[in-house]
């Protein structure tokens, strides 16, 4: 609020109380200058009321947002429904222009400027999160599986002769996917069992780089965050091979922002001087937010220019603007507090874990290079009737967890094959064809909460009672599939 505007407001109000006002406006004032001109994570968190307003205050100097604008394009920024409007702050023209998604937008400076600010707490999360030496960064309104496939793209002019992708396999679809995506046939590399692990096969890496030959290979793509017993890639030994041979080196990041280790990996390959060209990360496994948006880091300037230049045309702001929102609402402390609380819970959820698994005879998982992940044995569950193989029982405990309002718990059976694009995967979701156990996974992510590990017991205790047929002083769940449950994962009356 400017000057002459105080002074005619002290005219009609006490002039000590417009003072007192003005401070608390000047003080939001501060906030914004300090975030441009240090362009860090506030430490503390803004109120919802200070980003309202702060937000507002960007989105007026959007073009479709000025007083008396006469919009005579195709593409103005126009809302037909307030709701949506309001929604968006009025944030309507979008990222980017039609040959860089990184570039201004003329017609959007508060829509630009927030897009860089964005930018900059990202890079500031990164260094928070252990990973050190990150050139720059873009922001992409797409999921992880999209964003790998733009990194795959955005490297095909460095080798336009060729046409494959080593894939250090994991058994999740969309990375797969987003090689045959980009038009790039995959060559599936296998892990090596090492106990429980499922650990990266480097001999078998180097011995398939040079049956093929390096010219016919743009990029190994890797792996940090996994499913137990997959543990993360080893990144180092990756790019030390990637660089003998000038070979092209991607992370898949999904979620190892919040592991230390992962971090880790990634600071410590571009410490030794070894190849890796970008590490891509999903905005809502990191920093709770919807799902829609990604975060694709490099190490070289000129490989993340590139990357904003293959993205075609404009984009929508509103995974960026989700993002920036949570940032603010969350301040740096919290986001650290946030890091150590899940680590804390990864150990509770551990320890528990393996009591309920030992009482029924099956035993966790010994996997102790994955620090988000776990898994217990499912060797024992009874065979219900005649009718029902293996699998079908095996699998029935995920589908009974997930009845009862238990997301995110993972069962998978040996004899599961899956095709994809093709290529068939025997024992599809343990990673490797033949792994030696059925078995349950669960993770700790940023964001849990000591009642999720609560209730997850105590739904297991009574699905495994029921399936194991053991009586564990558990109520057995009824076979029903609706209607409010109660915290040991019975449905009951809603009446």
């Amino acid at each position: 609020m400017n000057s002459e505007l105080l002074d005619n407001a002290k005219k009609l109000v006490h002039k000590s109380y417009i003072e007192q006002g003005s401070q608390n406006l000047s003080a939001l004032g501060k906030q914004l200058n300090e975030l441009i001109e240090k362009r860090k994570m506030p430490s503390k968190p803004l109120t919802d009321q200070q980003i309202d307003v702060l937000l507002n205050y960007l989105s007026l100097m959007d073009s479709n947002n000025f007083s008396g604008n006469a919009g005579v394009g195709e593409r103005e920024g126009r809302c037909f429904a307030s709701m949506v409007r309001r929604r968006n702050y009025g944030f309507c023209h979008g990222i980017g222009r039609s040959g860089d998604i990184t570039e201004i937008q003329p017609k959007a400076a508060g829509s630009s400027l927030l897009v860089k600010l964005c930018r900059n707490l990202t890079l500031d999360l990164f260094k928070l999160s252990g990973i050190r030496g990150c050139t720059d960064l873009v922001l992409l309104p797409v999921a992880t599986g999209m964003a790998l496939s733009l990194c795959l793209m955005t490297l095909r002019p460095t080798k336009p002769r060729a046409e494959y992708v080593v894939f250090l396999r994991i058994d999740q679809k969309s990375c797969f996917k987003s090689i045959l995506t980009a038009g790039f046939k995959p060559l599936v590399v296998t892990g090596l069992k090492n106990g429980d692990e499922i650990q990266t096969n480097l001999d078998e890496l180097r011995k398939i780089i040079i049956e093929k030959g390096a010219e016919s290979i743009v990029c190994v793509m890797s792996t940090t965050s996994c499913f137990a017993p997959r543990v993360p890639d080893n990144l180092p030994e990756i790019g030390k091979i990637c660089s003998q041979f000038d070979i092209a080196h991607v992370v898949n990041n999904a979620y190892g922002l919040q592991s230390s280790k992962c971090s880790h990996l990634i600071s410590e390959t571009v410490r030794l001087k070894y190849r890796l060209d970008a590490f891509v990360q999903s905005m809502d496994k990191n920093f709770m937010v919807p799902v829609g948006g990604s975060i694709v880091g490099g190490f070289d300037q000129s490989f993340v220019d590139n990357l904003g230049k293959m993205y075609p045309g404009r984009a929508s702001i509103q995974p960026i603007l989700d993002l920036f929102i949570s940032f603010l609402s969350m301040g740096s402390e919290k986001y650290k507090e946030l890091l150590v609380e899940r680590k804390e819970l990864y150990s509770r959820l551990q320890i528990e874990l393996k009591q309920v698994a030992e009482s029924f005879g099956e035993r966790l998982l010994n996997v102790p290079h994955n620090d988000i992940s776990m898994g217990i044995t499912l060797q024992s569950v009874e065979i219900p009737d005649e009718g029902n193989d293996v699998t079908e029982s095996v699998t029935k405990i995920g589908s009974m967890l997930f009845t009862r309002y238990v997301s995110g718990a993972r069962v998978v059976s040996r004899d599961t094959t899956k095709e994809i694009g093709g290529v068939k995967f025997k024992g599809f979701g343990a990673h490797v064809d033949e792994y030696p156990h059925d078995y349950m996974t669960a993770a700790a992510s940023i964001g849990m909460q000591s009642e999720d590990i609560n209730l997850f017991m105590k739904r297991l205790k009574a699905v495994l009672s029921k399936q194991y047929n053991k009586d564990h002083s558990v109520k057995f769940v009824p076979e029903i599939t609706n209607g409010p449950i109660n915290d040991d994962g019975d449905h009951v009356d809603s009446e």
